[in-house]
C-alpha cells in the first residue's frame, strides 16, 4: 500500500500547497454512514464485505484490520477469510466462486500481495465484477479505460475525490503522476486525463506519468511545469 501525496500550485510562481485528506476522510465517513443507514431503512440488506487474507505478512494484517475498522465505523458488516501462505490458487478461486454466489455478500476483496506461487491477476479476475470493490477485475479496468461507471481502485478514487472536494481545477492543467503501478498510478492518470463530458467524467488534464526510469532532468522539467503533482511511488512529495 502506497502513501499518496499531492501538491498543487495556485498560480505560476506561487509556493506549492500540500493537501491532507484526513479531514475530508472524516466527512466522507459520515456521509457513507448516513447513506448506509438510509439504504437499510428502505428495507435493504446491510452491506457485507468479505476479505480474503493469505499468509502472515504483518503489513497485510495491519491493512486488513484498518479496513475492518473502517467498515464497522460506517455500518458495514465484514468478515476475514484467513488462509495459510501455502494455500493453492485453486482453493482461492473456489473461495471467490462461493462468495460470488453468496447473496449476503455485497463486496469481495483479496488483500495483496499474494504468495509468489499464486497469480494475483487470475485471482482478482475470479471475483464477480459487480462485487469487485477493489476495481482490479479486467472488466472494471476496461470500463475505467472507456470512461464508464465501474468500481475504481481505492487509492485512485480517493485522489480523485480529494481533487474534486478541494476545488482543484484540472481542466487543461498540467499534471504529473509519479508512479505507474496498475493499481494506483495508472488509474489516477486515467481519471485525470479523460473527457469530463463522458459517462464517468474525467479531469480533462494533460497528464505526464513519471517512473523509476524517467531521467531526473526530464522529471525536473515536468514537475516545474506541473500545476498538480501526485506522488504514488513511495517517495516524499518534497523531493520533487
Amino acid at each position: 500500500m502506497r502513501s499518496i501525496q499531492m501538491k498543487y500550485t495556485v498560480n505560476l510562481g506561487h509556493d506549492a500547497i500540500i493537501i491532507s485528506g484526513t479531514e475530508m476522510a472524516k466527512q466522507i465517513q459520515k456521509e457513507i454512514q448516513r447513506g448506509v443507514e438510509s439504504w437499510i431503512s428502505l428495507g435493504n440488506r446491510r452491506p457485507h464485505l468479505s476479505i480474503i487474507l493469505v499468509g502472515d505478512n504483518p503489513a497485510s494484517h495491519t491493512y486488513v484490520r484498518k479496513k475492518i475498522r473502517a467498515a464497522s465505523a460506517v455500518g458495514i458488516c465484514s468478515e476475514v477469510i484467513l488462509k495459510p501462505k501455502d494455500v493453492s490458487q485453486e482453493e482461492l478461486l473456489d473461495i471467490t466462486d462461493q462468495l460470488n454466489m453468496d447473496p449476503r455478500v455485497s463486496g469481495i476483496l483479496v488483500q495483496l500481495p499474494l504468495p509468489d506461487h499464486v497469480d494475483e491477476r487470475t485471482v482478482c479476475n475470479g471475483i464477480a465484477p459487480e462485487k469487485d470493490v477493489d476495481g482490479f477485475h479486467i472488466i472494471n479496468i476496461g470500463r475505467l479505460c472507456l470512461d464508464q461507471h465501474s468500481f475504481i481502485p481505492a487509492t485512485a478514487s480517493a485522489v480523485w475525490e480529494i481533487i474534486k472536494r478541494a476545488g482543484i481545477e484540472t481542466f487543461g492543467k498540467n499534471v504529473v503522476v509519479a508512479g505507474r503501478s496498475k493499481n494506483v498510478g495508472m488509474p489516477i492518470a486515467m481519471l485525470l486525463h479523460t473527457d469530463g463530458e463522458h459517462e464517468r467524467p474525467g479531469g480533462d488534464a494533460t497528464v505526464t506519468i513519471a517512473h523509476r526510469y524517467t531521467p531526473k532532468e526530464q522529471l525536473k522539467i515536468h514537475t516545474q511545469l506541473a500545476d498538480v503533482i501526485i506522488v504514488a511511488a513511495g517517495k516524499n512529495a518534497s523531493s520533487l
